[in-house]
């Protein structure tokens, strides 16, 4: 398919303006050299500079008339009908990337949401720690170090991510009844997790320049709105920044948190379909023929 000039770059210039809305105050906030510890997760976490969200791709398969200020872009390539990108380079630099993005997505999606976890990875992250071993040193824990203890003492913790479970201090490892690796995420990954959800940023981010540009800022804008929820289900008092904490000790926090974990797991499935599009069209780009 190709894209007339008019067209795609109407599409560009939207897409700038939306990475724009949802960048401006992470930026100004660099250019004063100050931090957030909720809405910054996104840029220092997953290490993408605010920036890279401004560059809008069509994705595989679409190509741009009249675009040669992109022959020249990384994983890009020209042909008579246009510029677009180049599905099958981009595989034989990331094959493993996205076979195991691929892996990933298809597994998680395959699986009913775990809607009982109750953010508790958060609080295990301070089990048992002293104030400066506090992850956010700056904000103050809700109930305090021997109240954050007791919620996790008093609780199942069932932690499924990798990524948020390598987090957990060593008094908390033993206390999660899984294990989780990296190398059997696809096996244990599952929808109902916020950092699941998050992760579509991660894979969109991994997956670019094949990733259209709308879906990329979807996943981003999701992953944004799960942070928040994670912060404020987590032990900290995030009231000063303005948000209203979600207290899972109690049964209210408790419907609470799982009524927002389902809207998310929700939202997600669609991005995630996506996503596995995006893989399985690179994946059949280099196919050979």
């Amino acid at each position: 398919m190709a894209l007339p000039a008019g067209v795609w770059r109407e599409r560009e210039a939207a897409h700038a303006r939306r990475a724009h809305e949802l960048t401006a105050a992470a930026v100004q906030r660099r250019g004063r050299g100050e931090a957030h510890p909720v809405e910054d997760f996104l840029f220092t976490y997953y290490s993408w500079a605010p920036g890279r969200l401004a560059r809008w791709h069509p994705g595989v398969g679409v190509l741009l008339e009249d675009a040669g200020e992109r022959a020249d872009w990384a994983h890009y390539a020209s042909s008579p009908a246009g510029v677009g990108v180049d599905g099958a380079g981009l595989l034989a630099s990331r094959a493993p990337t996205v076979r195991l993005a691929r892996d990933v997505l298809a597994a998680t999606r395959g699986r009913a949401p775990q809607l009982a976890c109750f953010g508790l990875h958060e609080w295990a992250m301070v089990h048992r720690t002293e104030p400066a071993g506090v992850r956010h040193a700056g904000l103050p824990l809700r109930l305090g170090h021997a109240g954050t203890d007791a919620v996790v003492e008093s609780h199942r913790i069932r932690c499924s991510h990798y990524d948020a479970f390598r987090f957990f201090t060593p008094t908390a490892v033993p206390l999660n009844e899984l294990r989780p690796t990296r190398t059997d995420q696809p096996a244990q990954e599952q929808p109902g997790c916020l950092h699941a959800t998050m992760d579509l940023y991660r894979w969109a981010m991994k997956l670019s320049p094949a990733v259209p540009g709308e879906l990329l800022l979807d996943c981003f804008e999701l992953a944004r709105d799960v942070r928040v929820l994670d912060m404020r289900a987590s032990p900290y008092d995030v009231s000063g920044l303005g948000y209203a904490p979600v207290a899972i000790e109690t049964p209210e926090g408790k419907a609470e948190y799982v009524r927002a974990q389902r809207e998310f797991a929700e939202r997600a499935d669609p991005l995630r379909v996506r996503l596995l599009a995006v893989c399985d069209a690179l994946l059949a780009a280099g196919e050979p023929g």
